[in-house]
């Protein structure tokens, strides 16, 4: 009976080893001499779609981040991811942003874990902004700015964290980038601001007022047709519409070159090899030792830093001044030919300046930001500010223009003086904000930052 199965066995143990040949050769195996074919490539994000020199760079710089994205660090230990004990990344923010905190769960987040992870974001957006460009440049370039812009200000604020010589450079030509592709919209939001004061002062005239007389321009017409419709007007009605004309060419033709400077930035070879760093930036980012530190132990301290020097900038401003609504002497500065209004201006636009890189340090996560309900008021009275004193600087540049008639002139110097009462209200609303609800807000230090 035993003699009988064992053919049997014999038999089946053919069958099965051919099946399973089969079954391994079909399966993704070797057997048999057979390789399996590739598997599709994934779809590399950031392809660039048009045939122009910026999508060509895009092309380029995508391959470069799929290349090096599987390639490892080159020091792990500086980058504080030692062992298990450090991660890089937490649990996203409400709006998109990081988490804050030095924990997740009961691991820690090392300073240049989180440092890292805040930067490869970034460059994520950047990349992603790249992408963009071919469909619509407008969303493209606001978000090339802005990821630009966070990168250089958290290079700037954590510089301890990253090695100087990488990190230097890299600011330098992100705040190139930045101020090239930010030119274009701020010549047009100028011009719409300014035609749109011109219409507002011509149809505002009171009985007391000079502009008593001033016919309104049309709402829904060129300015062009005011001269037809002003015949006997006042000064502003004539003099308007060839104001508004005469800064219509000068910030259009201005518009056009930031236009044509930007196309030829984006294909130079200089915003290429920016590219190239910004691609290699979202697999890799150079670290100093002191950035294996718990995060906990350094990011409050540092965005603590930035915090207070923005408290201390925005003290030495003339508040005081600043609270009377209408502050002569800064018109008088802008008029003069020695005191300008530069000296006035530049200061608070310091402020601007350490305010939005105390709100980008802040979105660091670990950093612990500082809860000041001041900051986002505070970035719009300011960023306010800014606008109203580029359009009086604008206006004030047209005025100078040889041969422009005496009624142009006119309506150039109001349009002036409304432009600096704009940046004189705005001082007078940060003041009020800055001191009213300043106290409560110093009431504690800031984090990491010595009181002595």
């Amino acid at each position: 009976m035993a003699h009988q199965q064992l053919p049997e066995q014999a038999q089946q143990l053919p069958e099965q080893t051919t099946a399973a040949a089969h079954h391994h050769a079909v399966g993704g195996g070797t057997a048999g001499g057979a390789s399996p074919p590739p598997a599709p490539a994934p779809a590399r994000r950031g392809r660039a779609r048009g045939a122009t020199a910026a999508a060509a760079v895009t092309r380029d710089v995508t391959t470069t981040a799929v290349t090096t994205s599987s390639a490892p660090p080159r020091d792990r230990t500086a980058a504080g991811t030692t062992g298990s004990n450090t991660v890089a990344s937490g649990k996203a923010a409400p709006g998109g942003g990081p988490a804050h905190g030095g924990t997740i769960g009961t691991v820690a987040i090392s300073a240049g874990g989180a440092f890292t992870a805040y930067l490869q974001q970034q460059a994520t957006a950047f990349l992603r902004g790249l992408s963009l460009r071919g469909e619509s440049e407008t969303e493209a370039d606001a978000l090339l700015r802005g990821s630009a812009r966070r990168i250089a200000g958290v290079l700037h604020t954590y510089a301890p964290l990253a090695d100087p010589g990488w990190a230097e450079p890299l600011r330098a030509e992100l705040a190139w980038l930045s101020a090239t592709l930010g030119r274009e919209p701020q010549y047009a939001t100028r011009l719409a601001r300014l035609v749109d004061a011109l219409r507002r002062l011509s149809a505002a005239g009171t009985p007391e007022a000079v502009l008593s007389a001033a016919l309104p321009l049309p709402s829904d017409g060129p300015p062009a047709e005011v001269a037809a419709a002003g015949g006997g007007a006042a000064p502003l009605a004539l003099g308007a519409a060839r104001a508004a004309a005469l800064l219509e060419r000068q910030l259009t033709l201005a518009r056009t070159r930031a236009h044509s400077a930007t196309l030829q930035a984006m294909g130079s070879s200089r915003f290429h090899g920016l590219a190239d760093s910004i691609a290699v930036l979202a697999s890799e980012v150079p670290l100093t030792p002191g950035a294996a530190q718990p995060a906990h132990e350094v990011l409050p301290a540092l965005a603590g830093q930035a915090y207070q020097r923005l408290c201390d900038a925005a003290d030495a401003l003339p508040l005081h001044r600043a609270a009377l609504p209408y502050n002569a002497e800064a018109v008088q500065a802008a008029l003069g030919a020695e005191l300008t209004a530069d000296l006035q201006d530049a200061p608070w636009h310091q402020v601007r300046i350490l305010l939005r890189l105390a709100r980008y340090a802040a979105e660091v996560p670990g950093a612990e930001p500082r809860a000041d309900e001041r900051l986002g008021d505070a970035a719009t009275l300011l960023q306010r500010h800014r606008e109203a004193s580029e359009s009086a600087a604008a206006v004030a540049s047209a005025a100078r223009t040889p041969r422009i008639a005496p009624a142009t002139a006119y309506a150039l110097g109001v349009l002036h003086a409304d432009q600096r009462h704009e940046v004189e209200a705005a001082r007078f609303a940060f003041s009020r904000l800055w001191q009213t609800q300043g106290q409560d807000a110093n009431a504690a230090p800031a984090p990491g930052v010595r009181t002595e």
